[in-house]
């Protein structure tokens, strides 16, 4: 079902809400968070799109905030909502406001918002595209427990991974990050599997892409090991090599789909490594809704201190692998810092290509 309301208020989006669910004969709400979608109209349908298969997994309520301006400065200066009410099918596991602003409120969206979110239940906020520099000072992402970003869509990937780390808060996170978690799980599942001692690493992957950075990031911040990054050809990240006292651990993905773990003294082994989409990678960060302090970490420890490969090399003990290892939390084994080095790794900036899950 699906209601257009041109020129109005919270108070009567929420009556339609109401309406809208009695007239399909499902009045309770069995809805568990919030998800505000901060975007424009360019991205909205995607967007939508993913969050609609998300909540499958978990049903909210969906509020896409889109800001519109207008051409002429006599429109600008004329507030104005509009709203696109779905409920049932049409609106996936929940319900849908589509709320488009038009001048002056655009600069009041959490005025427009806060009557609408669901009472006693999280509230996230996720800008697929255009997040403000500092997610928790933003009006709406104020609102929330969690907020979702996404810097493989900025113009300038690592400007913005290191805008990330400068204004993080908890709760913040990107689905740069979480497109490296089946990356993370494996790599921590191989080096349970050996008691070796890293001395250096590398990461592979497109030059524009941060999940790369922040795939080094992680492994330096927890090995203490010099992190070397290099630039290829993708799709996504392509290889890790971590060098130990017993020889190479290779964990090479050249296609995007099928990737081989290469251990010493084992046979090599085919693992499933594919892309995850959109939907895959929110469905994932709405799980948990409590502070990512390894993602905290691994952000902090800044793009600019990956090595280029010079630097002397220390061993340090490999970190076992927690039961979440995707998601560990407890800190690794104290090592020695990985060596500064003076850039940090080249990387192009973003053509519009669209992410799909790393």
């Amino acid at each position: 079902m699906k209601m257009d309301l041109t020129d109005t208020t919270s108070s009567k989006i929420n009556n339609a809400l109401v309406q809208g669910r009695r007239a399909i004969g499902t009045p309770a709400i069995g809805m568990v968070l919030t998800l505000v979608i901060v975007t424009d109209e360019e991205h909205a349908y995607d967007a939508l799109k993913a969050a609609n298969e998300a909540s499958r997994e978990h049903p909210s309520r969906k509020l896409v905030v889109i800001k519109r301006v207008s051409r002429s400065m006599r429109d600008r200066a004329k507030a104005r909502l509009d709203a696109e009410v779905r409920v049932g099918t049409s609106a996936g596991t929940g319900e849908t406001v589509v709320l488009r602003l038009y001048g002056d409120v655009i600069d009041h969206a959490q005025s427009v918002v806060l009557p609408l979110l669901l009472p006693d239940a999280p509230v996230v906020v996720w800008w697929p595209v255009g997040a403000p520099v500092n997610p928790e000072k933003d009006p709406l992402g104020a609102l929330a427990q969690r907020r979702v970003t996404d810097t493989y869509a900025a113009e300038d990937p690592l400007a913005e991974v290191t805008a990330r780390a400068a204004h993080y808060a908890p709760g913040d996170t990107d689905l740069a990050w979480t497109r490296i978690t089946p990356w993370r799980s494996m790599l921590a599942a191989a080096l349970d599997q050996q008691q070796v001692d890293v001395v250096s690493a590398e990461v592979e992957g497109e030059g524009y892409n941060p999940s790369c950075e922040l795939l080094a990031m992680w492994l330096a911040d927890r090995l203490g090991v010099p992190v070397k990054r290099a630039v290829s050809d993708g799709p996504g990240l392509t290889a890790v090599r971590m060098e130990t006292r017993n020889g190479p651990v290779v964990l090479d993905r050249p296609n995007g789909t099928l990737a081989t773990l290469c251990m010493p003294g084992q046979p090599d082994r085919a693992v499933a490594l594919n892309r995850r989409e959109t939907a895959e990678l929110l469905a994932e960060e709405l799980r948990r809704l409590d502070p990512d302090i390894t993602y905290e970490s691994a952000l902090k420890y800044g793009v600019e201190r990956l090595s280029q490969g010079s630097g002397k090399a220390s061993g340090a003990a490999a970190p076992k692998a927690s039961e979440d290892a995707g998601k560990a939390d407890e800190p690794a084994p104290e090592a020695p810092e990985a060596a500064e080095a003076p850039a940090p790794a080249p990387a192009k900036k973003a053509t519009g290509k669209k992410a799909a899950g790393k």
